[in-house]
């Protein structure tokens, strides 16, 4: 990884923006942290992952999704679900489980190493599951995507009280550095930020989004990931930005340390998303904390009929302090709009 980084920086004319740097940290073919072969999601640091995703947490995070799902299958008149970044495939097994048996099941996955494991769990499935290698000119079905949108590169800025510049990375030695450029590029809104501050623009998950948006001419689509709406992602204190790294399940802000052995992520910029998608043509369904939008999707009834070990995992997709108010779900619609169910109470979609 090293060598190819040097490479790149090099063939760069010796700056590497960032966005670039943090792909190929993430999906470098065969060296890249999403393209090794290393175990990523799991619940404990001792299982050797690095994270834990709402999945692997509890089944019952499938299974309300799926009452969602399920609803906008229904309200659309379509029969596919779409899963983009399936991860260890603990979420489609899920799902699938859930769904109607008419419901046929499509992933789309940049690793291969990924795609062979989520292969093997999703086995008893047989062809009701299928891999996706490009997409279609025309989808139509149900698109979910969970913490998909974090592992998107962003590029980074930083104002130095005068400018904003671009921050990307220069050879030092064995090694890399941060180095700084002009540019023309600037957060949403230009907002007033104090001198030093970093922070992150999503150009290419905006692009998903609109590709999405061009592609998907009939049903929906839920994204599930922690982020914030613009105005508090923008917000002077958080100078420091969102960008921070994953490895053993504890997180630092090193990001240029061990690259293509630990996980780079930064917050999704709600926002964005919802007008790259509401200009692109998509309709806005509406926008939740994840714990407002399993409740409204039936998940209290399910811990009510649990035994006490599945409702003690399933707490942190709940708890404000763990996953359900960090965690937000977006929905959108291609075609005719409808009252999504994940939304029925606590709708944020005023804040965006």
């Amino acid at each position: 990884m090293a060598a190819r980084l040097r490479a790149a920086i090099a063939a760069a004319g010796g700056w590497l923006s960032f966005d670039r740097f943090m792909a190929m940290a993430l999906y470098e073919p065969g060296l890249g942290y999403y393209a090794r072969d290393s175990r990523q999601f799991g619940t404990l640091p001792s299982s050797g992952s690095d994270f834990v995703t709402a999945p692997e947490l509890s089944p019952l995070f499938g299974r309300a999704l799926a009452v969602q799902l399920a609803q906008a299958l229904q309200a659309t008149g379509t029969h596919e679900v779409w899963e983009f970044g399936a991860g260890s495939g603990a979420l489609a097994g899920q799902l699938i489980d859930a769904l109607p048996a008419d419901v046929a099941y499509r992933i789309v996955d940049l690793s291969a190493t990924l795609r062979e494991r989520q292969a093997a769990r999703l086995a008893r499935f047989g062809d009701r599951v299928r891999w996706v290698d490009a997409l279609p000119e025309r989808i139509e079905g149900v698109v979910v995507g969970n913490e998909v949108l974090d592992a998107m590169p962003v590029q980074l800025l930083h104002f130095d009280g005068q400018a904003w510049l671009e921050r990307g990375v220069t050879l030092c030695g064995e090694g890399w550095a941060w180095a700084d450029r002009p540019t023309a590029l600037r957060p949403p809104g230009d907002p007033a930020m104090p001198p030093g501050t970093v922070t992150e623009i999503h150009l290419q998950a905006e692009a998903f989004v609109r590709t999405l948006a061009a592609r998907l001419v009939r049903g929906a689509a839920f994204f599930i990931d922690y982020g914030f709406p613009e105005r508090e992602y923008y917000h002077p204190q958080r100078h420091g930005g969102t960008l921070m790294a994953h490895r053993g399940h504890r997180a630092d802000t090193d990001v240029l340390a061990d690259v293509g052995r630990k996980d780079i992520t930064a917050h999704v910029n709600f926002s964005a998303i919802a007008l790259a998608g509401q200009d692109a043509g998509l309709h806005v369904l509406g926008y939740a904390s994840q714990a407002r939008f399993l409740v409204n999707c039936g998940l209290p009834a399910m811990l009510a009929a649990a035994d006490a070990r599945t409702r003690a995992a399933a707490q942190p997709l709940m708890l404000e302090h763990e996953m359900g108010e960090l965690f937000k779900v977006l929905g959108f619609a291609a075609g005719t709009p409808f009252d999504a169910i994940g939304f029925a109470s606590g709708d944020r979609s005023h804040t965006l």
